[in-house]
């Protein structure tokens, strides 16, 4: 299934991340949470993420992605 392989990827690119993947009508979204993300600005986390997923992208299996890319303080800010 396609929300294990993304899930997949993202963790073993990123290692200690927690990583959560949604789907709904075709539509992705991914939810990482590191200490990787800290001082990274919006857009280099979206690149960050989508790194991995690269392939996935190329090849048509993954085409409407939503990133959302945390810190674990942010996170629990956001409750």
């Amino acid at each position: 299934m396609l929300l294990d392989e993304i899930k997949s990827c993202v963790e073993s690119h990123f290692g200690d991340a927690k990583v959560a993947v949604e789907e709904q009508g075709g539509h992705y979204t991914v939810t990482v949470v590191t200490e990787k993300m800290a001082g990274l600005n919006p857009v280099k986390r979206q690149q960050a993420v989508y790194a991995p997923l690269s392939d996935m992208i190329a090849d048509g299996r993954l085409h409407a992605v939503n990133i959302r890319a945390h810190t674990p303080e942010e996170y629990e800010r956001q409750g």
